[in-house]
């Protein structure tokens, strides 16, 4: 019933993991990102914005179909659809709501930074290498901090913590040391070692290995698109 549109990137990961907490089956649609499916038609029929993840499901509220992208607004939607992982009101919902905002706002764009400027951009800027080295630091604080009385980023397990866990087993890429954050390496620590997340973090779609991000051609791709 449910169609996943994917690639293997932090924010994809988000999908899988979640689908496999909530116990539903999906059929996997790879979208090479290096070679440009994201601006198909068809896939922009469902994800405007051309980015994966995206969602299809035959079963949406209704019984009618539905598609959903952007990841944050996909895990609400599976959330609300099974029943699990978002409290149905109060301050625990809210405060889920938070976590995930702040990972959607922050985390994602800001550590996405990270890994461009020190890992793909052509040539090297200290400038920018240091403003989101430190911006990844500074948000790896607040995660820290939160972290040190509760086990997880909300108080129970939730899909804020399902949102941030594959930016942050990117730690290294980011030049960050975890022995700097104890409450976040513990809380990482907890959460991958769920079986769930385990297996939707090592989902794997046809030939994403291949994709080289410093290659001028996906780089073209990736990161050189203006309006259409």
């Amino acid at each position: 019933m449910i169609d996943l549109y994917t690639w293997t990137t932090p924010n994809a990961q988000k999908i899988s993991i979640m689908l496999e907490e909530v116990g539903l089956p999906c059929t996997v649609h790879a979208i090479d990102i290096g070679k440009g499916d994201q601006f198909e038609p068809q896939f922009l029929r469902i994800s405007p914005n051309n980015k994966i993840p995206a969602l299809v499901d035959s079963d949406g509220p209704g019984g009618k179909s539905i598609s959903v992208f952007e990841s944050g607004a996909i895990l609400i939607y599976l959330a609300e659809k099974t029943g699990k992982l978002l409290a149905r009101d109060g301050a625990p919902r809210y405060a889920t709501l938070e976590w995930l905002m702040f990972q959607m706002g922050g985390i994602g764009p800001m550590l996405g930074q990270a890994h461009h400027f020190r890992l793909y951009a052509p040539e090297q800027l200290p400038y920018a290498i240091d403003r989101y080295t430190n911006e990844c630091h500074r948000l790896y604080g607040v995660m820290n901090k939160r972290l040190a009385d509760r086990p997880y980023l909300a108080g129970s397990y939730s899909i804020a913590d399902i949102a941030s866990v594959g930016w942050a087993s990117r730690h290294e890429r980011q030049g960050q040391d975890w022995a700097e954050f104890p409450h976040l390496k513990r809380w990482f620590e907890a959460v991958t070692a769920r079986p769930a997340v385990k297996k939707g973090m090592s989902l794997r779609v046809e030939a994403a290995s291949n994709v080289d991000m410093r290659d001028p051609a996906v780089a073209k791709v990736l990161f050189g698109q203006r309006a259409r």
